[in-house]
């Protein structure tokens, strides 16, 4: 291990790798064990090095947004964490298009467009993950995606070799893509969007904001929608009807404001958020014979 902590290091610069990173301070739920390695590249090649020298040496790898739909085990993550650096969240408008780094949040983008009167990225605004992040899952909300308005999208392959890609070659459906299969990375996304009235746009992100702080429990750390939506049915509709509102296993709850979401309601950890997940997705199976999958990743050791 010696020689892969000095090539990484060599690769990142001194002083810019850490070792047993919590990453409970890098996810959205709060919770996590460390990460043998975390480093932040702020190039191509610097992010290039490091995926070179972890496929060389055989050492598990996770690329990090925000890790808003992201569950790390409570003994951590054996591998290298990698999160793009700030060079890698650049926003530019470019008329009717946006151009987003993979580390610029999905939020700050809808914020551009709002500022430049463009529409179709509205159910967006409140979204707490990366572009990265959205393109990998086709992160979506009230009835939109993002393959509607993605155009392109710029990748590394597990060569390093940069591509960029038309949005149909990422074979998006629902929270799913091509990207991990194909070991892809990405970088970069070109976001197509129409000419809109400022006022309206507004609008309506001001109402679906609304929507989402009276029925989502926003002032709990969690994961979002933690399953998916099975066919037929609304996932948080099966769990309250199962007689799950506000199930609790440690500091994890089933939230009482929306069943839907999984919530830390403070010391929770992630032994506890899998241990409801799968007594809740028994329940539903027993009695609906449904079932639930989860939409929040799960990664390292529990």
């Amino acid at each position: 291990m010696k020689d892969f902590d000095n090539r990484l290091a060599g690769i990142m610069g001194a002083g810019r790798v850490r070792t047993g990173e919590p990453m409970s301070g890098h996810t959205t739920f709060r919770v996590g064990g460390p990460a043998d390695y975390y480093v932040e590249p702020e190039t191509g090649e610097e992010l290039s090095g490091v995926l070179a020298l972890c496929r060389e040496a055989g050492m598990d790898f996770m690329i990090l947004g925000n890790g808003s739909n992201l569950l790390i085990g409570d003994r951590g993550y054996r591998g290298v964490m990698i999160a793009p650096g700030k060079s890698f969240s650049e926003i530019t408008v470019e008329g009717e298009r946006i151009r987003a780094g993979a580390g610029a949040m999905l939020a700050a983008v809808a914020k551009q467009a709002l500022a430049h009167s463009l529409t179709g990225l509205e159910f967006a605004a409140g979204i707490p993950g990366t572009v990265g992040g959205a393109v990998y899952m086709n992160a979506g909300a009230y009835g939109s995606e993002m393959s509607a308005v993605l155009e392109t999208v710029t990748v590394m392959d597990r060569s390093g070799q940069v591509l960029v890609l038309p949005a149909s070659e990422l074979e998006l459906g629902y929270r799913t893509s091509c990207i991990s299969a194909k070991g892809y990375v990405v970088l970069e996304a070109v976001i197509r969007l129409q000419p809109g009235d400022e006022a309206a746009i507004r609008e309506r992100m001001e109402e679906l904001s609304l929507q989402r702080r009276t029925k989502q429990p926003l002032e709990y750390p969690s994961a979002g929608s933690t399953f998916k939506r099975p066919e037929g049915y609304f996932a948080g509709k099966l769990i309250q009807d199962a007689g799950l509102r506000g199930f609790t296993v440690g500091g994890a709850q089933v939230s009482e404001k929306h069943c839907g979401f999984v919530i830390n309601r403070g010391g929770a950890t992630a032994a506890d958020v899998m241990e409801l997940c799968r007594a809740v997705q028994q329940k539903v199976r027993e009695q609906f014979g449904v079932e639930l999958e989860l939409e929040v990743r799960t990664l390292g050791e529990f």
